[in-house]
């Protein structure tokens, strides 16, 4: 079902969206820093659950709009490109997280969960992003874009866990190179070349 699928592609589009500074990354380590690693790991649960209904819904939600109209297909198409866009600028002017350092336990989970199942970004980001990699050629669209998004969520809880584990021992440091000029350049003009990607290699006729 996903034999077509472009890997290196997808799993370097999934690998810079994760590994690119974002709210989860400052909150997780400033987290971790301050409550320890347990603590960490519990918001990292939350976290992970939240963007799996998230996923799920948006898997369910674009097997119907794809089918609606190939005009919703090119509409998607652009609008992923405009959102990986936007999330380019968001990581270049994010000088400093805002998020309270504020979560011990059941605290952190919940607060992983309903930070990640209220933020429309992680549904837009699979509707749009990783929707570009499914096409309906090969099966049912929703069960793949389910498939591809699990694999995405296997990369962000090593990426998360990863932050945990460093934030335990280093969260300032973290926070400091998070925060910094040549990391948010890099990673902005890393997810604009992914959105120039999309728009050129997803041109096709659904």
């Amino acid at each position: 079902m996903l034999g077509q699928v472009d890997w290196p592609a997808f799993l370097i589009a999934m690998a810079v969206v994760e590994l690119t500074p974002g709210p989860n990354m400052g909150w997780l380590a400033a987290l971790s820093a301050r409550s320890g690693r347990r603590a960490g790991l519990m918001a990292v649960a939350g976290v992970t659950l939240g963007l799996l209904v998230q996923l799920v819904a948006a898997a369910t939600g674009l097997s119907t709009l794809l089918a609606a109209s190939p005009i919703v297909y090119e509409s998607l198409r652009w609008a992923g490109v405009a959102f990986m866009l936007y999330l380019a600028w968001e990581a270049y002017s994010d000088a400093g997280s805002a998020s309270a350092v504020r979560g011990d336990g059941r605290a952190g989970f919940y607060r992983g969960l309903v930070a990640n199942l209220l933020n429309p970004k992680a549904l837009v980001f699979y509707l749009l992003v990783v929707g570009q990699f499914a096409d309906p050629a090969q099966g049912a669209i929703w069960i793949q874009i389910l498939l591809l998004g699990l694999i995405h969520l296997a990369l962000a809880i090593l990426v998360h866990v990863g932050i945990v584990l460093i934030g335990a021992r280093l969260g300032a440091v973290l926070e400091n190179w998070r925060t910094s000029l040549p990391a948010r350049l890099g990673f902005a003009i890393a997810l604009v070349g992914i959105a120039i990607w999309i728009g050129i290699s997803t041109g096709r006729t659904h």
